[in-house]
């Protein structure tokens, strides 16, 4: 299955600017003051300040986004992303040093296609504006030459590591033994054993064997570190009952949101802006003749249908095309119409009938939700003066007696999740209390408060046979019930691999065919086929399962990727590329380590400092 690597260099071009420009639309123009300009080298390369302050940027910017919170600095250095993003400046710089050494580089004329062929600087002609390109790199803080020199090196760079990568192809086997492997099925079939095979029923355990079980458990029969705590709380949901909402109070909030609960007719619409009237013109008549469809229109301009899916639209929102729209049939294109992008057609793809709620119908989910916030809002009012009051001395119990919070224990453990517990800040704060901490107020993500003491730490222990108590007789009696049961599904295993019937052993077989590796079968044990696929044709084996009873498991055939089904064909590929991509990730790897130790790599921990500090 040998598969031709092609277009290498261009794939590394696109991932290289795409990541670049990224970087222009994020960080925005920022350049570090002082006379440190560089916070190492690797040869005759360095590494800017500004280069390393924009990368650590970035990767703020975008693990912020990821969790949904502000990541700070410190957060990233813990997590060794600050320790990444110098190594990846380090592995340019040496780049480009090798580069350098080797004269690679390319043509004005090259350079001058390449950014022409960028996106990122294309009107909405799709061809080349020069004025947007000056204006994007002003705004990013770049001169026309430093971003066309950063360009010049990055495609030499690409066209170094397209050299590496594509003297090395993976080889066919490699493919091919990923492809057997994912997609390769097997039919087998199945008998389970249980309890009722038994002759001779589980008996009582001695005490001798309860001890031996009892040591060899300890996971099971110890107790986790347990905290006592009292806590004092207050949640919305407390107060509801003492919030008044009046009629009035209804009616402004219902009109404040009446675009929720009254919506007029609507429409799924698809808009294709044209470069101008005349081809705008054009398309909605080659439509019409029925010698060009929508989706080829769209294709031409470079998109994809979800580029010019409007979603669901008012009349009102369509300007001009609106009353066009609006009485379109589905699938209908009517256009062109002007727009402030440029002339454009218009798909209505469904009609979306007007919705309308009463203020009547609406009532309860209002006042349910103008109780919630009235009930927050009276919360955080209070909160400072119950802050207070603990700083004052004031003890949880009186805190609850004085104030509308109420006080409550519990044996807190990792794994408690019931009522206060639920919460994610009071099992942080449960965690890291000590005896030394005074209760405050902290914050519950519903908006309601509580404040914590801890009062005992049991430490994790092991317990004695006397306090586990009659759960471990029954413990024993399971194990040793399901042991009885699986060596009995083994004396049956042997004997129908000795030729025995399965009706002569009072076995009945179910069969499953096509399974792959990754197969969910919710009535077998987890590890069915994992082991199915370790057995070869008519080779018998059993498995434990988890409810005590046993599998007696049987192979009956293997069947390989069908390399004719366009599925597997485009798995191949897939798989092939990923190994392709590995491998040029090592070699890629193996060279920048190699350059490095050649040429000499050099960080200044001072400059790297004073750039950090720059970080929230």
């Amino acid at each position: 299955m040998a598969r031709k690597s092609s277009g290498i260099g261009k794939t590394f071009v696109w991932i290289l600017m795409g990541l670049l420009f990224v970087g222009l639309a994020g960080f925005g123009a920022t350049n570090l003051s002082g006379t440190v300009r560089t916070i190492g080298s690797v040869g005759d390369k360095s590494i800017s300040v500004d280069d390393y302050y924009r990368a650590v940027q970035g990767e703020l910017r975008a693990l912020t986004a990821q969790a949904g919170r502000a990541v700070t600095f410190r957060d990233a250095q813990q997590a060794g992303i600050v320790d990444g993003v110098i190594s990846q400046l380090a592995t340019i710089a040496a780049l480009d040093h090798e580069t350098a050494q080797l004269g690679v580089s390319i043509s004005d004329e090259r350079l001058g296609r390449e950014i022409v062929a960028l996106p990122s600087f294309q009107g909405i002609n799709g061809e080349f504006d020069r004025e947007a390109y000056a204006q994007s790199l002003r705004s990013n803080g770049f001169t026309e030459a430093e971003f066309e020199e950063d360009l010049r090196e990055e495609t030499a760079r690409t066209l170094l590591q397209a050299a590496v990568v594509a003297a090395n192809p993976m080889p066919s086997s490699y493919g091919d033994t990923l492809l057997n492997y994912v997609a390769e099925t097997r039919d087998f079939s199945f008998a389970r054993v249980d309890a009722t095979r038994l002759e001779t029923p589980i008996g009582d355990p001695t005490q001798t064997e309860l001890e031996t079980f009892h040591a060899e458990n300890q996971a099971r029969y110890t107790v986790p570190e347990t905290r006592m705590i009292t806590y004092a709380w207050l949640t919305p949901e407390m107060m509801l009952d003492t919030v008044e909402i009046d009629q009035a109070d209804l009616e402004n909030e219902y009109q404040a949101n009446i675009e929720q609960y009254v919506q007029p007719e609507r429409r799924l619409v698809e808009r294709l802006v044209m470069p101008d009237a005349a081809t705008a013109e054009a398309a909605r008549s080659a439509i019409d003749t029925g010698d060009q469809t929508f989706e080829a229109l769209v294709a031409e301009r470079g998109l994809e249908l979800a580029d010019v899916d409007l979603g669901d639209v008012s009349l009102k929102s369509l300007g001009d095309a609106g009353p066009a729209v609006f009485n379109a049939t589905q699938g209908q294109v009517v256009g062109p119409f002007d727009t402030n992008l440029g002339p454009a057609l218009f798909r209505m793809n469904a009609v979306l009938p007007a919705l309308e709620t009463s203020l009547e119908d609406a009532v309860p989910l209002l006042r349910e939700a103008l109780a919630q916030d009235r009930a927050r809002r009276a919360i955080d009012a209070q909160a400072q003066e119950l802050d207070d009051l603990l700083a004052g001395g004031a003890t949880l119990e009186e805190l609850t007696s004085e104030t509308d919070m109420q006080l409550g224990t519990i044996r807190w453990t990792a794994t408690s999740g019931e009522e206060i517990a639920a919460y994610d800040r009071f099992r942080q704060a449960a965690l890291t209390v000590t005896n030394e901490d005074f209760p405050q107020i902290e914050q519950l993500g519903d908006g309601g408060v509580f404040a914590l003491r801890l009062d005992d730490v049991q430490e994790s222990r092991l317990q004695t046979l006397a306090e586990v108590g009659e759960d471990i007789i029954e413990d024993w009696r399971a194990d040793a019930r399901a042991k009885s049961v699986l060596s009995t599904a083994d004396t049956l295993a042997e004997q129908l691999s000795q030729g025995s019937a399965a009706e002569e052993l009072g076995l009945v077989f179910e069969t499953r065919s096509g399974q792959g590796r990754g197969g969910l079968l919710v009535d077998l044990p987890r590890t069915t086929m994992e082991r199915v696929f370790t057995l070869n044709p008519e080779e018998i084996e059993t498995v434990a399962a988890e409810d005590g009873s046993a599998i007696i498991l049987r192979l009956d055939a293997v069947t390989p990727p069908n390399v004719s089904d366009d599925e597997t064909a485009a798995l191949a590929d897939v798989l092939a590329a990923q190994g392709e991509a590995g491998l040029a990730a090592d070699l890629f790897e193996a060279l920048a380590r190699d350059i490095q130790s050649r040429a000499g790599l050099q960080l200044d921990q001072q400059a790297i400092n004073a750039v950090n500090v720059n970080f929230p």
